[in-house]
């Protein structure tokens, strides 16, 4: 855990190392990396002026990311001087656009951004390799992907290129990498993250956005910067910061899986209940048949409002399909061609599954599975230059299939490494909670993480010296 944004915070602090310095590393770091197709835009102008202005501030050090330099996701935000694409030809890089309330708290936290992460075209993929470029890599092993859409932000965290990586997730796009890449990632309540002033990436309300991260410290702390009184269409929950000793933990069993979770995955899992339980825990086995409905039912809701919102944002802005990879074009037709009662019966289906998922915990504290169902994928395994988009879909559910549940529901979900396979890649598992629940998932994943079975492989820039 001595190699995190914490860590580095505390060295910057110290004075062990500047902002400057470390920023310069992190710089020379993403451009030893090109290879690794993680970053998408660099601004070593912007990320000097940012650090340089933080060493001069004497109380900056008071700041609990004081100076630690920080990777924006190509989607969201957005964050003044970071100039948005999608991944996709068809929008034009404008720097013009000032902070969002996010972005701002981001800054206000000591965070200095100087460049944009790699992103599949408009998210639309568990991959990061849009057709203009860069192809991104896994760097636990480069012919494997670092899953998406956050998988630039996750590759340039688990590289080390830094230490946190702002990212955003509508259904898995932030725990997916993580979990592939071997790092924390977190999709927070329905309305805890502000998404002002500008709320069009927030499709319907599926959509979180927050950060990847290297260890629970930092997700922790993370939230804590970030989180509540956000101005909104979503009310900020209340935290639950009192946890009973004795918790419920439900363990989802994964038999009768129509996508079927790989022996090494569903052991991890049950390697896991048995580090909570040890400590004195409840363990309530979950069958598959009580989850899948609610699986199935968040992933069609998924699919429906990911093609309206495309379809919609062509047809306000009058950009040219015609630029974009052939499953954006099919995303865009499906989108264009749904009828408002379609539509109405999938937003209308949030409620369901929110509703469903609240019974459930009415039994348990929180839910314990597997969050990928196999190994990272080879490069190339969601290609986008077709137009099956029911196959896109349907690859997408296949490697993750309880993915879309935390962000249809509107509940915390948190992923983590606690093991390793025989090739020394990280096998994840996801916690979910109740809506406010944070404490709860940060405070069982770091008793996971202390269990140590995942290291990371290379250190943060900047801390490496």
């Amino acid at each position: 855990m001595n190699s995190d944004a914490t860590a580095l915070a505390g060295a910057i602090a110290d004075k062990k190392v500047s902002a400057g310095e470390a920023m310069q590393a992190s710089l020379d770091a993403c451009s030893g990396a090109k290879a690794l197709g993680a970053i998408g835009y660099v601004s070593a102008q912007m990320g000097m002026t940012e650090a340089r202005a933080f060493d001069a501030k004497p109380s900056g050090k008071l700041l609990p990311f004081g100076g630690v330099p920080l990777l924006v996701k190509d989607l969201g935000g957005p964050f003044k001087g970071l100039p948005v694409a999608a991944g996709s030809a068809s929008l034009s890089r404008d720097d013009k656009t000032p902070d969002s309330e996010l972005a701002s708290r981001f800054r206000s936290s000591g965070f200095c951004p100087f460049g944009m992460t790699t992103v599949p075209e408009f998210g639309l993929s568990l991959a990061t390799e849009p057709s203009i470029g860069p192809l991104c890599r896994n760097p636990l092993a480069p012919h494997l992907s670092p899953g998406g859409s956050s998988g630039g932000s996750a590759a340039a965290v688990a590289a080390g290129i830094v230490s946190i990586a702002h990212a955003t997730d509508a259904g898995g796009s932030i725990r997916v990498p993580a979990a592939c890449c071997g790092l924390v990632g977190l999709k927070p309540s329905r309305g805890a993250i502000p998404g002002g002033p500008s709320f069009s990436n927030h499709l319907g309300g599926i959509a979180s956005e927050f950060g990847i991260c290297r260890s629970v410290r930092d997700a922790a702390k993370l939230f804590a910067a970030l989180s509540g009184e956000a101005h909104g269409p979503s009310s900020t929950p209340v935290p639950v910061n009192e946890m009973p000793a004795n918790l419920r933990i439900g363990v989802l069993k994964t038999t009768g899986q129509t996508y079927p979770t790989s022996e090494s995955h569903i052991q991890t899992v049950e390697n896991a209940a048995q580090a909570i339980t040890a400590d004195g825990h409840q363990r309530i086995d979950i069958s598959w048949s009580k989850i899948e409905p609610l699986a199935t039912i968040s992933a069609q809701a998924f699919a429906s409002i990911v093609c309206v919102n495309l379809a919609n944002i062509f047809d306000a802005t009058a950009l040219d399909p015609t630029q974009v990879e052939p499953i954006s074009q099919a995303a865009i037709e499906r989108g264009s061609a749904q009828a408002a009662p379609e539509l109405w019966a999938h937003l209308n289906s949030m409620v369901h599954v929110s509703y469903e998922m609240w019974q459930l915990f009415e039994k348990v504290d929180c839910i314990l599975m597997p969050m990928l169902s196999e190994p990272p994928k080879p490069i190339g395994s969601f290609p986008t230059n077709h137009s099956n988009i029911d196959e896109h879909f349907d690859r997408m559910i296949a490697f993750s299939p309880t993915a879309c549940i935390a962000n249809i529901s509107g509940f915390p979900a948190i992923t983590l490494a606690f093991d390793k396979d025989e090739n020394s890649l990280p096998i994840p598992v996801q916690l979910l909670a109740p809506i406010g629940c944070e404490p709860l998932l940060f405070a069982l994943a770091a008793r996971l993480e202390a269990e140590q079975r995942w290291v990371h492989k290379f250190p943060v820039a900047g801390l490496d010296r």
